[in-house]
């Protein structure tokens, strides 16, 4: 069933979606210009971080590009786009596209995230001449691009090393490199942020993608290790260049402040994940609505996989066996930006290796490109789910059954509820304020585009693992 299937019932309908259960230059990375960023500190006190406006509505798509084809190219994963633009998409993040360090290398091809040169592009993807063109076209398609940033660590034979920058790098007592203490990353050497000229080069090396190639900003990986002051400096210089849209792999809130537009939801999806293994109740999910931190205005980014949790914690099989489609459900619509990663439309089911080719099956799983799709609209056109201040707050539903997690979201008279059962058990739940609704028949719902309700009592009936996401046209809900 597509949303545009889904019969608009005049004054007050409730609609639902319908689910159960650049050439490679090579960089003289080390030559800095300090002509614009030595002024930026200066700066920093006047300074007022604005969210570019084009993100009020957008999701997100993570391209893992040397595993979505057997190429991992630019040119090939360019074929791609038509596709992704009938997915509802809107921005493209890539991981690292940098050439990968060889010393100390973890596997055969190595970790992205071990940074060789700043300012190239892995031989094995293209040239910066073709990530430029392909970043003009994709704007032309109207997606937006923005590249995975390793600010934190580089490769053991990044270019500033092999140029004797060691004053760049934090050294161990006998003057050695070292990965970042308390990991096992022993493919990276930890940077020096007290280093102001490090620092200089980064952002220089970070204003280089914008400038020569127009991407649209950057998702900053382990932001939360690198110095939340270096983060404001980027940000002021990169937006002296074109304003760009900045994630944070992190969750911290003064983060927001001046730095970053978004940052990981990574506390609501261990929770969701415990909740689904019976680690945690809906009690959590109720406390953990009522003790957010973040500001209206801070976009937070919601998923049900990524890169790090289908290498290392499984597939979404694995994790979520047949209750996916409510979990993914409750992350594109409870609050925030919505993230699917590369192959998750197809109903990926492996893990993908991170150190060794490994591509994705793109044929071999469930086609889930229609659900998705569908979720994908429904951001886009909804404005009670839009990002931050442009979207509604969530807010709890009271209702008589504490088994059953209900909220809305509402902004400009666009309401969407959320209902959800997850418990193995049949729930039933009344809606404050919908029951005259229900008993009208003005609500479509999850199967065979009808909802499921009990016309004694007026309440919705979910199955174990069932969901609704009402979108009401009309607000009847009591305040």
């Amino acid at each position: 069933m597509t949303y545009d299937s889904l019969t608009k019932l005049g004054f007050a309908a409730l609609i639902s979606l319908g689910l159960f259960s650049c050439a490679n230059n090579n960089s003289d990375s080390a030559d800095v210009a300090t002509t614009d960023t030595t002024a930026v500190v200066a700066d920093l006190d006047n300074y007022v971080k604005t969210v570019p406006e084009w993100s009020k509505n957008s999701t997100m798509y993570e391209i893992n590009l040397r595993q979505y084809s057997e190429e991992g190219s630019l040119k090939k994963f360019e074929e791609s786009l038509p596709r992704l633009k009938e997915l509802g998409v809107d921005i493209l993040w890539f991981m690292p596209i940098h050439p990968i360090g060889e010393k100390n290398r973890k596997g055969t091809m190595g970790s992205p995230y071990s940074v060789k040169d700043y300012k190239a592009i892995d031989p094995s993807y293209g040239t910066v001449e073709e990530f430029k063109g392909f970043v003009s076209r994709a704007h032309d398609m109207g997606f937006k691009v923005i590249i995975d940033w390793v600010a934190n660590h580089s490769a053991f034979d990044n270019v500033w090393i092999q140029d004797g920058k060691m004053e760049y790098y934090t050294l161990d007592s006998t003057g050695n490199l070292q990965p970042p203490l308390g990991t096992d990353w022993w493919d990276v050497a930890d940077l020096n942020y007290d280093n102001k000229e490090m620092r200089l080069a980064m952002i220089d090396a970070l204003k280089f993608w914008v400038e020569e190639c127009d991407i649209d900003g950057y998702r900053c990986d382990v932001a939360g290790e690198v110095p939340t002051d270096f983060w404001n400096e980027a940000r002021l210089a990169l937006d002296q260049v074109k304003p760009v849209f900045m994630l944070a792999e992190a969750e911290k809130t003064e983060l927001h402040e001046k730095a970053f537009d978004m940052t990981y939801g990574w506390e609501m999806h261990f929770l969701l994940m415990e909740l689904h293994k019976g680690e945690k109740t809906l009690e959590d999910l109720r406390n953990y609505h009522k003790n957010n931190k973040f500001k209206a205005e801070d976009y937070r980014l919601h998923f049900i996989t990524n890169h790090d949790e289908n290498a290392w914690k499984g597939t979404i099989k694995e994790r979520l066996g047949d209750s996916w489609k409510q979990y993914a459900a409750f992350s594109f619509t409870y609050e925030g930006m919505s993230l699917m990663y590369s192959g998750q439309e197809a109903g990926l089911d492996k893990r993908l290796e991170f150190f060794e080719k490994d591509v994705i099956d793109w044929e071999g799983g469930e086609d889930r490109s229609a659900f998705y799709a569908n979720l994908n609209k429904l951001n886009k056109e909804n404005e009670a789910l839009w990002n931050g201040i442009y979207g509604g707050a969530p807010q709890l539903i009271e209702t008589d059954n504490q088994d059953v997690f209900c909220f809305k979201r509402e902004k400009n008279d666009n309401v969407i509820i959320g209902v959800f059962n997850f418990t193995d058990k049949i729930q039933e739940v009344a809606i404050p304020g919908t029951e005259d609704k229900i008993k009208g028949g003005l609500l479509t719902g999850p199967k065979e585009n009808t909802l499921s309700y009990n016309e004694e009592t007026q309440a919705l009936i979910l199955e174990p693992g069932g969901y609704y996401i009402l979108e009401i046209l009309d607000n009847p809900i009591q305040k």
